[in-house]
């Protein structure tokens, strides 16, 4: 069995090293090899493909984005449609197709994916990616799941809550309600919660510091394990009651609701979140 392996590997190397050869006999740099196998040729200019789609959502609908390479942007308003703009872009058309986006809705879900195309194994192996550029316009009244995002994530007010994992990027909530749940990030998160529930919210894996923006007048608990970083507040009725070997105990006015943290290489502050009114009072300050 070894004697096999070893046979095609040694025809695999050789089949390689003739291709070089032939390549470079034909007047080409050897640079170019890899572009010229995967379809990567710089003398193709950019390749670019839009997707513009429109659906009916109902109140609360479920809305998943997942296995995106590039920034995710989500606006919300109060409107009863979801607007989707997809920008994709590669360096030819042969890389545009090693990657898919698919759109998958009803009425109460919208489901947003990117997936791995048709390319040959040349192609996979020395190939770029095409990157995805994901703006949407939602309806507040949604619940939001985004996973496996390669690049910063932008999210407007959600009436709902949020579930976020596997982010290369910074994220950023403008309002989620009832829970969040970040899970794998590598970047800062920022944060505004809205009507905790008991269980409220959970972090875990974060690679970067953590902002939660709480309303006035709410009552929390703060664990957190395994830090690399503080825990601090600038909210009344903050109480720290433990703060040792990287785990923090601490309370906001009566406790009740509850915030976990495991797993932070940075700093979590808990601060108020901005309405209408402290918005006016912080402009009319620096005026």
């Amino acid at each position: 069995m070894r004697r096999i392996i070893l046979v095609v590997l040694l025809v695999s190397i050789a089949g390689v090293a003739g291709i070089v050869r032939s390549y470079s006999k034909s007047g080409h740099s050897i640079n170019e090899l890899p572009g010229a196998i995967s379809g990567d040729s710089a003398s193709q200019g950019e390749t670019r493909e839009e997707i513009r789609k429109n659906y009916e959502l109902a109140p609360g609908a479920k809305v998943e984005v997942a296995g995106i390479n590039g920034a995710v942007k989500i606006e919300t308003a109060d409107i009863k449609t979801a607007d989707v703009y997809i920008e994709r872009i590669a360096k030819s058309p042969e890389a545009l197709s090693r990657r898919k986006i698919t759109i998958e809705n009803s009425p109460n879900s919208l489901r947003i994916r990117g997936e791995k195309g048709d390319a040959g194994f040349f192609a996979r192996l020395f190939g770029s990616s095409p990157t995805e550029r994901v703006t949407l316009r939602l309806p507040r009244k949604i619940s939001l799941v985004a996973e496996g995002i390669n690049g910063a994530v932008n999210v407007g007010e959600i009436d709902g809550p949020i579930e976020i994992h596997g982010i290369n990027g910074r994220v950023e909530v403008a309002q989620a309600t009832g829970s969040a749940e970040f899970n794998g990030i590598n970047g800062n998160i920022s944060v505004a919660l809205n009507r905790l529930e008991k269980d409220a919210v959970s972090i875990n894996g974060v690679n970067g510091n953590i902002e939660l923006r709480l309303s006035e007048g709410v009552n929390v608990d703060i664990e957190a394990h395994g830090m690399n970083g503080n825990v601090v507040s600038d909210l009344p009725g903050f109480v720290l009651e433990k703060a040792k070997h990287g785990s923090y105990s601490a309370h906001i006015g009566s406790g009740g609701s509850s915030i976990q943290a495991n797993g932070i290489n940075g700093n979590i502050r808990l601060t108020k979140a901005m309405t209408a009114s402290t918005e006016v009072d912080t402009a009319k300050a620096k005026s």
